[in-house]
């Protein structure tokens, strides 16, 4: 039996285009793909090992043509809209009191900034949960098993009453490792609103 539902952010919640804001990024910085040193500092970034200052500040080193503004404005391309209906349901899923519900993400400073400053619901939204986690706070990202055993031993889970929703495959392959229940949402073609449908064998 379900007793906790752990959710991911971007493509359950808000949507995302990664595919348009990687090409974004590219022509801007007028090059054919990312160094490894960016993908290094990236993947710091997302883990808070460094700031929003020493990371801006490694890009305008590379990039002097491109403002603090500009670098911002690309780092947040790929988030797009977050549909109301899905903060209804969360709402939803809350006032039953049936489930524990938790938010685990790799997210960044910059991008939940971002949020917090468009996405007028974003208390609402964040309040719905019983435990939220974002990458940068926890200096841990997924698909890393240690992510999943934090979230689990914080909150005293077995990993067989959880179900994980999240929809990298990567992540999803992690917490089946752990024997956690998943979901491996298409963004494309499914939405997380339609969780008790799609995944009624579970409840």
């Amino acid at each position: 039996m379900i007793k906790t539902i752990i959710f991911d952010f971007g493509n359950i919640f808000i949507n995302l285009n990664i595919e348009a804001a990687h090409k974004h990024a590219l022509e801007t910085f007028e090059i054919e793909r990312l160094s490894e040193e960016m993908l290094a500092f990236n993947s710091f970034y997302e883990q808070g090992l460094i700031s929003t200052d020493e990371f801006l500040q490694f890009y305008i080193e590379n990039f002097p043509k491109l403002s603090r503004e500009d670098l911002i404005d690309i780092w947040n391309y790929m988030l797009k809209h977050f549909p109301k209906k899905r903060l209804e349901f969360l709402k939803k899923l809350k006032s039953s009191s049936k489930y524990e519900l938790i938010l685990l993400s790799n997210t960044n400073e910059l991008h939940i900034n971002y949020i917090k400053d468009n996405v007028s619901f974003y208390e609402d939204f964040k309040n719905c949960f019983d435990a939220f986690y974002l990458s940068h706070e926890i200096n841990l990202v997924k698909p890393n098993q240690d992510i999943f055993e934090f979230v689990l031993n914080e909150n005293k889970l077995k990993a067989e009453e959880c179900l994980f929703i999240d929809d990298n495959t990567d992540n999803i392959e992690t917490a089946k490792r752990l024997n956690i229940n998943t979901w491996h949402i298409n963004p494309e073609n499914e939405d997380v609103v339609n969780l008790f449908e799609t995944k009624k064998h579970l409840f």
